[in-house]
């Protein structure tokens, strides 16, 4: 008969898997302040040299959960899938367009050359670029209340912007979309 205590091959191995690597850097010129951050799939804690083994494990386990707690807070639901996706545009529809922006079709697509997204009135579909899966959810729900504002008026003009801008975070999601663009050489305008 097997001994209870010991962990089988196989749990053993889902054990390693769901527990993250976590890298401590003691700094002797840290005095109170404790930091984390991913580097890749480790956690590395960043403490003061003077801390003790207890102070060290209480500060590894709440920064990781305050990590945890910001990366979900960022992941937006709707990058999960295209029906995720058109989900996002309903409740954004209902809140910013009256609820008159209905797509019948909303998909991620392979990155796109000159647009972050696009929209084709006439079938009522949107496609969005996988470049944007990992912008923080204010950024996409722009692109999203862009391309649907599209459903109700085909051209940039002020009607168009009036609508989109009933989005409160329309100035700084196009900023953040020029700058990414820039950064990454891509040479797509947040208006498009």
């Amino acid at each position: 008969m097997a001994d209870a205590r010991v962990p089988s091959p196989r749990s053993r191995e889902h054990s390693k898997l769901a527990q993250p690597k976590i890298e401590v850097r003691r700094s002797k010129r840290r005095r109170r302040t404790v930091t984390a951050y991913r580097e890749g799939e480790t956690l590395v804690v960043l403490i003061p040299a003077m801390m003790t083994r207890a102070e060290e494990a209480h500060w590894v386990a709440e920064m990781q959960r305050k990590l945890q707690r910001t990366e979900s807070r960022r992941a937006s639901p709707a990058r999960e899938s295209d029906a995720a996706l058109l989900a996002r545009c309903a409740e954004l529809s209902a809140r910013y367009l009256d609820g008159e922006a209905n797509p019948a079709v909303v998909r991620w697509v392979p990155p796109m050359r000159t647009r972050w997204a696009s929209c084709t009135p006439a079938d009522a579909s949107i496609r969005v670029s996988e470049r944007l899966r990992d912008v923080p959810p204010w950024v996409l729900d722009y692109v999203l209340v862009h391309e649907l504002a599209h459903l109700k008026v085909a051209a940039h003009n002020a009607e168009f912007w009036a609508l989109v801008r009933r989005y409160p975070k329309t100035e700084r999601a196009m900023g953040y979309l020029e700058g990414l663009s820039s950064a990454a050489g891509l040479g797509i305008a947040a208006e498009d």
